[in-house]
Formats: C-alpha cells, structure tokens, sequence
C-alpha cells in the first residue's frame, strides 16, 4: 500500500509540474497604452491592431487599458497592474513606438511580449522598439531565485515539523508551536543569507525577506501539524498534495500567473506559496507599491493552522503526558 502511494505521489508530482509549466499559455496580458488619444485615432487603431496581432500570435488576446500620460501607465506599471506599456509617439513618422515591458512583474510574461512584438511589428506596419523597463537583478536573470527561496522556505517547513513530530514527540502544544517558530527564524535567515551574502543572486531587502520567508516556513509547518492532529500518520498526503502538487506550479514564481492554466492562475494567490512568491517579488522590486493581500494569505493559514492544532491538540501524537 505504501509503495503504491509513493508511485502515485510520483506521477503526480511530475504530472503537476508538466501541466502548469511545460507549455505556458498567455489568458489576457494587461498592457497600458499611452498616445492612442482620440485626436490620433489612426494612431489608436495602430496599436489596437499591434495587439490584435500579439494576441493572434501568443493565442491569447491582450487587455489595452489607455492612460493619459506617461507617467500614469508608469505607476500602473510599478503597481503591477498591467505588465508592460505600449507608447504611441504623436508623429510615428519620425518616431518608432516602444513596448516597454517589465520582466520584474513577470519574466516569462516579458519574454513572450518581446518574441512576440518583435515577429508581428513588420505584418502590421507597427514596427515596435522594445525596451525592459523593470529588469531582474542580474545575479537571477531568469527570475527563477524567488520560486527557488520559497520552495526552500516551505519544503523545509514541513520537514521540520516531521523531524519534531519524531525525535521531538514529547513536547506539548504550545512548545510545538513555540519550536517551530524558532526554526522558522532561523531557517529564514539562513536561505536569505545564502541567496543574497553568499551567492549575490538577489539584492534582498534583507530584513523584510528574512521574515517572509520565516512567516512562510512557520507556515508550512503548522500546516502539516494541522493535519496530523486532524488525521494522524497520513498528515504528509495533504500538506504535500496543498503546498506541493498545488501550491508551488500555481505560485506564479517559475512561470507568471497570466500563463498558467486559469484555475491555477486563481488558485495559486490564495496558497501558502503564492502569497509567499507575490510578497516576496513586491519586496524586492516594487517595495513603494507594497499590498497587505498576500501578508493576510499567509497569515490567515499560519492562524487557522495554530487555531485547528490548538482545539485537536489532545488528538495529536506527540506531547507529555497532563502537557496542556
């Protein structure tokens, strides 16, 4: 039966990874336009057809929100509502227009933009230049390092709570609680301090990560000594079925939110892992334009979490005997 388990969390694992990343689908880019005015229809008409054309060519179709200036479609840029910016230049005959994307909001997202932009520019007459307006930090070109600390962040999670749950069986609920909040800390600081002191990957605000990541690994840990209050030895399946087979494809750190499947799209803001991706990826590059959404995702799990083991604490395995 455990062999059988073990096979089938296998396929499954693989299964989950191939499906939201093997072939990303772009669902509807949120793109700013600016220039497309009514005093410059056929400009507008340009740009409506540019993006007619991206769409047909990324099988998708993109949203144009137009902007009055510059300046606004740069602030719905920095706060990640749209993921690039097309600009209109008011005389195309002695200007070229410019998409400016954003690979901070999403590199996989700005690099089908640019592939895109560049093989429809001369079938529509719009030939665009194409600039990145956000770059990643060069130590992570591909934008993959926040996934990576947030995969660390919440498979050590749970794998502490494991190693507690057996060579520390005696400790009592609130001294599980307390444990695991000392190893999230620490744990924490140790994946900051390797991605950004030792490999220079990522210019970390180093404080605020640090305590994302130990929220996330707190996180991760009380989610697994949740369930094993709740049903015992088979706690691994559902924590490694949430946080795992869901949580990390539909994070939106490896491939942006707008290319996965729409379920996982959706889904994945609401996950452990995901609000970890998205705070993370907002602290580090956006830090003026932060959101409390994905601090309350987090911090909703790690207290219904605590809230579940508390009132089950007399069902969990572990504790001393009389230990409150």
């Amino acid at each position: 039966m455990l062999s059988l388990l073990i096979a089938v969390a296998a396929g499954l694992f693989a299964g989950s990874y191939t499906y939201a990343m093997a072939d990303p689908t772009p669902r509807r880019i949120p793109v700013a336009v600016v220039g497309a005015t009514e005093s410059a229809a056929a400009h507008r008409e340009r740009a409506e057809a540019f993006a007619d054309a991206v769409g047909e060519d990324l099988r998708s179709s993109l949203e144009l929100h137009e902007y009055p200036t510059t300046a606004a479609a740069g602030e719905a840029l920095e706060s990640q509502q749209v993921f690039a910016v097309l600009r209109i230049p008011a005389d195309p005959g002695r200007e070229q227009p410019v998409l400016e994307v954003s690979s901070a909001s999403g590199a996989s997202v700005a690099e089908l933009l640019t592939e895109a932009a560049r093989s429809v520019g001369e079938e529509t007459g719009l030939r665009v230049a194409v600039r990145d307006a956000k770059p990643l930090d060069p130590g992570d070109p591909r934008g993959l390092a926040l996934f990576y600390v947030t995969l660390a962040a919440v498979v050590t999670g749970f794998i502490g709570a494991i190693q507690m749950s057996v060579h520390a069986r005696d400790l009592n609920p609130s001294e599980r609680i307390a444990f695991t909040a000392a190893y999230s800390l620490l744990g924490g600081f140790a994946i900051a301090a390797a991605v950004d002191w030792l490999l220079n990957a990522v210019d970390f605000p180093f404080v605020h990560s640090w305590m994302i990541l130990a929220l996330t690994m707190f996180t991760s840990g009380m989610v697994f000594t949740m369930f094993q209050a709740l049903i015992g030895r088979w706690a691994m399946l559902p924590t490694w079925g949430l946080m795992v087979l869901i949580g990390n494809p539909s994070s939106g750190g490896a491939v942006s939110w707008p290319l996965l499947p729409s379920l996982l799209g959706t889904v994945g803001r609401w996950l452990p892992p995901g609000a970890s991706v998205n705070a993370q990826h907002t602290a580090v590059y956006f830090p003026d334009h932060l959101h409390a959404q994905p601090y309350l995702v987090l911090a909703a799990w790690a207290v219904v979490s605590c809230a579940v083991f508390w009132i089950r604490r007399h069902r969990h395995p572990g504790g001393r005997d009389g230990g409150s």
